[in-house]
């Protein structure tokens, strides 16, 4: 292996060399870039999180109380040659007092296909919704939307195949379709021989004069779900129940977004207002694994929520914004008992919540962040701090609009 190309970047307070990679003869450097995230996060609801009406899975919930680290991650992307684009990053993060890291993305994508057409493959972010197919680090907010924390367990990532257009027009106008191993929550079994999941979605915008932009978009996700497992419920600390779903399940969403800065600068002032709506249809049953005698219910589900925000940099470097979440469920069965179990029954409680944030970015590398949030999403009322830190080291690419 030839070092005399090596890179070097630093990590931390130590130095990481990796050698030069090459690609058809011709070596290439990788982009490299680490988020680091770390927070305090206090609030006074000490119970297990939920939200009624919702079997929860992935990473949704508060988080821990007092000092810890959020979501890092260390990605790796170039172009592999004239055609083809690669990216590789790896999530870590603390989960019930342990260490874990999971691979997030391993895509490859091609470049230069002609026709706008662009075919990815690999392990990504879904296209589905507005929010979705960003990395936690440029939301506008610590955490996921209620929605995105009750229907994905924060955000739906799968392994498979993702086909866009982009047309030749004025303006912009985006179709695509996916078809994935629907094996990650809020899939499960990987139905189909592999072949789970599938969606579609569609997205158009454009201009308002120099100093406006807006964008559209609308797609629905399919689940053949074969074993899709929430949290484990205990009866006295003697045995564990995990509800499982078989079924279909059926995702629409619609999300807008406005943008405003005085001809078209956003250094020093902007606007950004944003919307998702998603509704949820499922229908099959509900096992609570590990009950004796065994327990289960048929299951027709219907939930939905949505969540608005406004996010306003009023100075250079200086932000504040207000978000409002809300969610519905309409949840029925043969077995209401099993229903309860599973964290579908809404008992009575319609979530919502209301959070405003103020951060500060001395460059696009550092973020500082003070967000609060009143979340009624539960029967007990709740009051949530965070304290945030996002910083990147090395080099990151764009995100999406």
């Amino acid at each position: 292996m030839n070092f005399s190309n090596a890179m070097c970047c630093t990590l931390l307070s130590g130095v990481v060399c990796l050698p030069a990679m090459a690609a058809n003869g011709t070596n290439f450097n990788p982009d490299i870039s680490l988020i680091i995230d770390g927070r305090f996060s206090a609030f006074e609801n000490g119970s297990d999180y939920e939200l009624p009406g919702f079997m929860l899975g992935g990473e949704a919930g508060r988080g821990k109380r007092g000092l810890a680290i959020g979501h890092n991650e260390l990605a790796m992307s170039a172009n592999i040659d004239d055609r083809f684009f690669g990216k590789f990053t790896s999530a870590v993060a603390d989960h019930e007092g342990e260490t874990v890291v999971e691979l997030e993305e391993a895509y490859i994508e091609t470049l230069g296909l002609g026709y706008g057409l662009t075919v990815k493959a690999g392990r990504f972010l879904s296209a589905l919704g507005y929010l979705n197919s960003q990395h936690g680090h440029v939301w506008d907010f610590t955490d996921a939307p209620l929605v995105y924390q009750g229907l994905f367990g924060n955000q739906l990532i799968d392994d498979g195949l993702q086909i866009s257009w982009l047309a030749p027009v004025d303006g912009y106008f985006k179709l695509g379709a996916e078809v994935g191993r629907g094996e990650r929550f809020p899939a499960g079994g990987a139905a189909n021989d592999g072949m789970g999941s599938r969606a579609l979605f569609a997205k158009l915008g454009g201009d308002i004069g120099v100093s406006q932009s807006w964008q559209l978009g609308i797609a629905q996700w399919r689940a053949s779900v074969e074993g899709r497992a929430a949290g484990a419920h205990s009866h006295g600390g003697v045995a564990t129940e995990i509800p499982s779903y078989f079924g279909d399940s059926v995702v629409n969403t619609i999300d807008f977004v406005w943008k405003w800065a005085p001809g078209g600068n956003s250094a020093y002032r902007s606007i950004k207002l944003q919307a998702e709506y998603l509704q949820r249809e499922e229908d099959g049953r509900v096992d609570m694994l590990g009950s004796d005698p065994p327990e289960s219910s048929s299951y027709q589900g219907r939930q939905s929520g949505w969540y608005m925000q406004l996010v306003y940099q009023f100075i250079p470097r200086w932000r504040v914004a207000v978000r409002y979440d809300q969610l519905l469920a309409d949840n029925s069965g043969s077995d209401a008992a099993v229903l309860s179990e599973a964290g579908l029954d809404d008992e009575g409680v319609l979530p919502q919540r209301s959070t405003v944030m103020l951060d500060y970015s001395r460059s696009e590398y550092s973020r500082l962040r003070l967000q609060y949030a009143v979340d009624n999403s539960y029967e007990d009322a709740d009051r949530i701090i965070f304290l945030q830190y996002i910083m990147s080291l090395g080099a990151h690419g764009a995100h999406q609009y």
